[in-house]
């Protein structure tokens, strides 16, 4: 295994936390049973924040449950077949994995055999930047050998054959185009892409929980244009949703906004009922599922009167209505801020009658109430939301008395 330079100071390095944790599983398989791994090493050298502190060990998991418990911290059996233990020191939790090697896998699942070897442990991981280890003092371990140049390049290699990577979990498809859009510069690796180009159809086999996770977190990454061109040419976007022919919208947005929601909502046609289809077929929330048929509408004009944007706003929710506003901008290139402004601040009224108003005009209870009702609120709503003339419109609307 190669050495590299250490880690700048790093202060998730020598946090309370970590101290408790590294110094128990020390305790239990000795200094060099436990190295830190992946994500935390990744961000520190490129300079990215440190959410998500993994853990690799040479430690059972049922030793590593051990030796957690003896130090007093709280120890959950995360997912104790695949060798995860999450310990949770001073309530930040840290997720510990034995070190291991694939024995089957059948592109969702895999079963693994422990092992303690770093090396065996790093080949069966997907790309080589997440490949790298430190220990406690941030000395960097590359087992690939190309793990810290691809960090430091942006480049995003699958470790060995892409194909195989692939083949053991057809997910690492959109993860290889997902930390592209988060660590990629230039190209994206050519064998990489053309991999996933060959291996596009197998994602129809994965849970739609786990495709729309991985998407809205690629979606969310600060530019990710250059990673959806490349998806939509490996045929790989075309997948997941039925894009739109060609991705000038996207790509203007990106500019506007970093809701991945809303950027998701330029990938699909103005269709609403398309678009709800697609949030279904995704299982994505309700709420999410609103958005994306409300921005598939279509795009609103930044400069609609205050009153088409109030109407709008009571009708649709203020949510809605700047999604749209920023689709508007996006395709037109007028400024919406104004406009934006105005949905942000207006709070919509109530409807100032009810039932109870039209009982006293002498209506019985039942659908000609309802009629009354909703007439009245469509002339109050074109009206601009007027605060007086409520009794004399009600009683237009509800005809003589009977």
């Amino acid at each position: 295994m190669s050495g590299a330079p250490s880690l700048a100071v790093q202060p998730w390095l020598t946090d309370a936390a970590t101290v408790r944790v590294m110094d128990a599983l020390d305790a239990a398989g000795g200094p060099d049973g436990a190295r830190f791994v992946g994500g935390c090493i990744r961000n520190s050298l490129v300079g990215r924040p440190v959410d998500d502190i993994d853990i690799a060990t040479r430690l059972k998991p049922e030793a590593t449950m051990a030796a957690l418990k003896t130090a007093g911290i709280k120890a959950v059996p995360t997912g104790l077949a695949h060798g995860t233990v999450t310990a949770v020191a001073d309530r930040r939790p840290f997720e510990i994995t034995t070190l291991r090697r694939d024995v089957e896998t059948d592109g969702r699942r895999a079963t693994v055999a422990f092992t303690d070897d770093w090396g065996e442990d790093a080949r069966r991981r997907d790309f080589r930047l997440n490949a790298l280890y430190a220990d406690r003092a941030g000395r960097v371990f590359d087992p690939t050998g190309g793990g810290l140049d691809d960090a430091l390049a942006g480049r995003v290699v699958f470790v060995g054959d892409p194909h195989q990577r692939i083949e053991e979990d057809h997910l690492r498809i959109l993860r290889f185009f997902r930390f592209f859009a988060w660590y990629g510069r230039a190209e994206p690796d050519a064998q990489g892409l053309a991999a996933c180009a060959a291996h596009a159809d197998s994602l129809s086999r994965l849970s739609a929980e786990r495709v729309s996770k991985e998407l809205l977190k690629l979606l969310a990454a600060p530019d990710p244009r250059a990673s959806v061109a490349a998806m939509r040419s490996a045929g790989v976007l075309d997948r997941i949703v039925p894009a739109v022919t060609q991705l000038a919208l996207f790509q203007a947005l990106v500019a506007l906004s970093d809701d991945p929601v809303l950027r998701l909502s330029t990938l699909l046609a103005v269709d609403p009922a398309q678009a709800a289809r697609v949030a279904a077929e995704l299982r994505l929330p309700r709420a999410t599922e609103y958005r994306l048929a409300a921005a598939a509408e279509g795009p609103l004009d930044p400069q609609s009167p205050p009153s088409t944007l109030r109407a709008l706003v009571y009708r649709l929710g203020a949510e809605a209505v700047r999604d749209r506003l920023l689709l508007g901008q996006a395709s037109t290139g007028v400024t919406a801020g104004t406009a934006l402004a105005l949905v942000s601040d207006w709070t919509p009224p109530r409807m100032p009658v009810g039932g109870r108003e039209v009982a006293r005009l002498g209506v019985p209870p039942g659908p000609e109430t309802g009629r009354i009702l909703k007439a009245f609120e469509d002339e109050w709503v074109a009206a601009d939301f007027p605060d007086h003339g409520h009794a004399e419109r009600l009683t237009r609307l509800a005809g003589p008395a009977p």
